[in-house]
């Protein structure tokens, strides 16, 4: 199939997904925690059951049938004003194709799209870590099979175009550092850690806190990608106290939800990785902020700029400074970019990302470009579509 390329710049797209299959989590477990992770049928449909709680994370977690790429687009674009609800708004549903499954369908996918290289991110793998809160051992050991299933079935980096995400948890730094060598010899070039407190035997901490600096310099050392792409970070546990609603359901119409805590977890996590020191304390390290959006960062830039006018000593350095050279944004399509490049003092730091092929995405990747300023140079695009991510990357972008 010929690549059929709509733009004369090489597009490097930050987020694309994969769907799991059933197996994903279940094929590399050991023994001990068989029962951990399972499937069930509820009135005729399947669930995924963690430590015996069923979820509704995911309504369908088996993926056999998804939701149409960018089948919220115009919701995103232009609101929702007959109030549709989210399941109206999806639409008629497909069958899983080879290309969500597996990555040679995939290639083939992304040359009909026009996109040259992606970073590939699990999508059920989201739910586990904050259902696994009181079990830091159990973490290490789902995830590490979540990560030889993603290997087995789509390689870490595939033909120097796909290069799938491992998932890192933290709980038990000398297991996240055992973890992140094995994914290092299986040729990884970007792994992902969530944007959430640490859950640990005596609480949960954040991840910038001096006790992680081991696994940190680890990380820089190896040139790894660092990204936190959205997921669940556990703040349905802070509305429960206004909601009762202990679980994170992304596709329920819930006001409170998405007036409240859609951008909490990735401004405290970005504020905590400036004012807890491991930014400074790790000038290299560089985190690639996947699928939050760009729209929480002129307000946490102004807080950190307040807080710094007030308790410079509380800081190393200058925060928003700290902030605008080591943190890579990818905004929405959506968003108000010309703000975001404002707030961020140029474009250097912002990646293109589609969210292929999930609904809240775009249903072509590469028309992200005509969500762009118009006051962006031609530089600025090829940047910003690829440039900046094959930089951070250190992977050559010439067609």
């Amino acid at each position: 199939m010929a690549f059929k390329r709509k733009h004369n710049f090489p597009v490097f797209d930050a987020d694309n997904h994969l769907y799991e299959t059933k197996e994903a989590f279940t094929r590399h477990l050991p023994e001990k925690y068989k029962r951990v992770i399972d499937y069930v049928d509820v009135r005729g449909r399947t669930k995924i059951v963690v430590k015996g709680q069923i979820s509704n994370y995911i309504p369908n977690p088996t993926f056999d049938v998804v939701a149409r790429p960018g089948a919220h687009e115009e919701f995103y674009k232009n609101g929702n004003p007959e109030g549709k609800s989210m399941r109206e708004l999806t639409g008629e549903p497909m069958r899983c194709i080879p290309a969500f499954r597996e990555p040679e369908p995939r290639l083939a996918l992304m040359d009909e799209l026009g996109v040259d290289r992606t970073l590939m991110f699990p999508t059920l793998a989201s739910l586990l870590e904050e259902r696994l809160r009181d079990d830091p051992e159990a973490i290490h050991a789902i995830v590490h099979a979540l990560n030889q299933w993603m290997h087995e079935t789509w390689s870490f980096n595939y033909k120097d175009r796909i290069f799938t995400t491992p998932v890192i948890s933290l709980p038990i730094v000398e297991k996240a550092i055992e973890e992140l060598e094995w994914v290092l010899e299986r040729g990884a070039k970007a792994i992902l850690i969530r944007p959430a407190p640490v859950p640990g035997f005596r609480g949960s901490r954040s991840f910038a806190f001096e006790e992680f600096d081991p696994f940190w310099k680890r990380a820089v050392e190896s040139g790894v990608c660092v990204t936190m792409h959205a997921s669940d970070s556990g703040y349905a546990r802070y509305q429960a106290d206004w909601t009762g609603v202990n679980e994170m359901l992304p596709f329920k119409d819930d006001a409170f939800r998405w007036a409240t805590a859609t951008k909490r977890p990735i401004e405290d996590s970005m504020a905590s990785a400036v004012c807890h020191g491991l930014l400074t304390r790790h000038p290299k390290l560089n985190i690639a902020v996947i699928e939050n959006g760009g729209s929480w960062v002129p307000h946490l830039l102004q807080n950190l700029a307040e807080t710094y006018k007030k308790l410079p000593q509380a800081f190393d350095a200058d925060p928003v400074a700290t902030f605008r050279r080591q943190i890579y944004v990818s905004p929405f399509f959506e968003d108000h970019m010309t703000e975001l490049v404002e707030a961020m003092g140029g474009t250097d730091n912002i990646l293109f990302g589609s969210d292929y092929p999930h609904p809240e995405g775009l249903a072509e990747p590469a028309s992200y470009t005509e969500h762009l300023p118009k006051s962006f140079s031609a530089e600025d695009v090829r940047k910003v579509m690829g440039g900046n991510l094959g930089k951070l990357m250190g992977i050559d972008q010439m067609v």
